[in-house]
């Protein structure tokens, strides 16, 4: 059994961070900017600046949390 609070946690820092890095990167180097514009589409205010990079973590916070609860939730029905 996945403890579904711990493992929504997760998912929503890892994904955060990974829109937060992905950002920065594209913002001091330019790589990335395809991901960006693509994720901009998703997450309304998301982009390679400072507050679009603080946005789009907040938004993968509450998409990282809400899809690994119900990840999480669906595993321990199936794995019953």
């Amino acid at each position: 059994m996945i403890n579904i609070k711990a493992f929504a946690l997760t998912c929503g820092i890892f994904w955060a961070a990974s829109l937060l890095l992905v950002a920065f990167l594209t913002m001091k180097t330019g790589m990335g900017l395809s991901f960006v514009s693509i994720m901009s589409e998703v997450y309304f205010g998301y982009g390679p600046t400072f507050v679009g990079a603080l946005i789009g973590a907040v938004w993968g916070f509450l998409d990282g949390l809400v899809c690994g609860a119900i990840f999480a939730w669906l595993y321990n029905k199936i794995a019953g």
